[in-house]
């Protein structure tokens, strides 16, 4: 083992935590500044009316990925936190009729050949596919840290680069093989919050359709906000200290080392920084411009996944006809998704997503009541008002009580709204995003912004604007790979 050095992060959001576990786990002294009171970042938390709420991601896919990252420190998710696997995963619903979307593949092959005959042949084909792009993307691909091309230079991924289908678009995989709409939109769906129009994502991210439909859809019984508590109590078993309530200002360099950060006080004393903070927020406004080494230029041409318009809905009375997970899916599909990355603007009949998490854990919500959690993916950068929220507010009360004759607006016991003037204001978030890089293909692997600073030695980065990419399981991948590279950074 190393000498012991000492190590902080800034920002106990997933990547965060993982981070620090890692880094602990080698014998290093690490301390977590977070600006919020609790850990989990986007996945905080808030109780109210005697409601728990969820403020961020809401699906749990991937398990194996949780799985590995606490098995790295002889752990097992159950040692922190119960899951329960959703049967149906989730519900769609169609401008004509609704689908449930099964947890067991031959339930799922039936409603496949029930809305396209002939078409559970080709789901088994796609999803066999999936796997492969599954199993190399995650293990050869994702957990690499893009500091060098070379990385791509895997026997696997070359020899698998065509089955990758990396230069075909998720759209023209999808259409060839399926002609039913519904189940065009199903199998798209993933891909809208990736960043990009399916016709411009590479098809590659297939493999999130492996993800959903067979390694399926879960729930950690007590909300998402399970996983941070988990993650932060192995931090902690660690070693690892926490400083919350934190707001780090400014980082002094001096030569080409991070030496101090600036907040209340001033934090020192440490050999190596890692922020999980937004990766833009930390170059713009944390780093003086000389330490810098992407310009405001480069960012703006960055593309981005969606920022979010969302409600937390505590409403009265149960609402029937939902499962945990809904599909909105009622209006063009692809219109919205042109007002999202084609010709950005707010979107004048939007899909959306509602979560229902009270209907799989009655914690959640007092009894006799429901909590629901309403998303509207959005471009980013858009200005939000109290005019616009309320009028969203109204649109999607109309749409539900379409689809199940339950007025929210009229049960309303709990109510609170989120766009992308509270994204900015909570988590420094560029553009209001909600869900960091598109996974374009110019924005993979070592194209993504370095998880390392090449002008501050000893600064490192993680999180969603960095390698791999958006979403959780990303986010702890993330966080180990920062943590490889403060350890080969220790070792130089």
């Amino acid at each position: 083992m190393e000498n012991k050095q000492k190590v902080a992060v800034i920002g106990a959001g997933f990547s965060g935590l993982s981070t620090a576990c890692y880094l602990a786990r080698a014998g290093h002294e690490v301390t977590v500044y977070e600006k919020h009171d609790m850990a989990g970042g986007r996945a905080r938390a808030y109780t109210d009316d005697g409601f728990l709420f969820d403020m961020g991601p809401s699906w749990y896919w991937m398990p194996d990925v949780f799985e590995s990252f606490f098995g790295d420190f002889g752990k097992k998710v159950s040692d922190y936190y119960q899951l329960t696997r959703l049967s149906p995963g989730y519900r769609v619903f169609f401008k004509e009729g609704e689908a449930d979307v099964p947890a067991d593949i031959t339930e799922l092959y039936s409603l496949f050949e029930k809305l396209e005959p002939g078409s559970s042949k080709a789901l088994k084909q796609f999803l066999k596919e999936a796997e492969y792009k599954y199993e190399v993307g995650i293990k050869d691909l994702v957990y690499k840290p893009g500091v060098k091309i070379s990385e791509l230079l895997d026997a696997r991924l070359i020899s698998g680069l065509f089955r990758l289908d990396v230069f075909k678009s998720m759209s023209s995989h999808v259409h060839k093989l399926f002609k039913n709409e519904k189940l065009v939109q199903i199998l798209e769906f993933p891909v809208l919050f990736l960043g990009a129009l399916p016709q411009k994502t590479p098809a590659l991210y297939s493999l999130m359709n492996y993800a959903d439909l067979v390694l399926g859809t879960w729930y950690p019984m007590g909300g998402m906000q399970k996983i941070a508590e988990g993650m932060r109590s192995l931090a902690e078993e660690l070693g690892v200290k926490f400083e919350t309530g934190v707001n780090i200002e400014k980082i002094n360099v001096k030569g080409n080392l991070a030496k101090t950060l600036l907040g209340e006080k001033e934090f020192n004393g440490f050999q190596a920084l890692v922020s999980s903070a937004d990766y833009h927020f930390t170059e713009q406004r944390l780093l003086e411009p000389q330490y810098r080494q992407y310009s405001e230029k480069y960012w703006a041409s960055r593309k981005m996944a969606p920022s979010s318009l969302i409600y937390y809905l505590g409403v009265k009375g149960k609402v029937p006809g939902i499962l945990h997970h809904n599909l909105f899916f009622d209006e063009d599909f692809g219109q919205h998704a042109r007002d999202i990355y084609s010709q950005p603007a707010w979107p004048e009949k939007p899909l959306f997503y509602l979560c229902c998490p009270s209907k799989t854990d009655p914690e959640v919500a007092p009894e006799g009541h429901e909590n629901l959690f309403v998303l509207i993916p959005i471009a980013p950068g858009m200005e939000d008002s109290k005019a616009i929220r309320e009028k969203y507010f109204k649109l999607i009360n109309k749409r539900v009580m379409d689809k199940t004759g339950f007025n929210l607006e009229q049960n309303l016991v709990h109510y609170r709204e989120y766009g992308p003037g509270n994204f900015k204001t909570d988590y420094n978030a560029f553009k209001g995003n909600a869900y960091g890089l598109a996974n374009t293909l110019l924005q993979t692997a070592h194209l993504k912004p370095s998880i390392r600073n090449k002008k501050v030695k000893n600064l490192f980065y993680t999180g969603q604007l960095t390698v791999p990419g958006p979403g959780v399981p990303p986010a702890l991948i993330s966080g180990k790979l920062a943590a490889q590279e403060v350890l080969n950074f220790f070792k130089s």
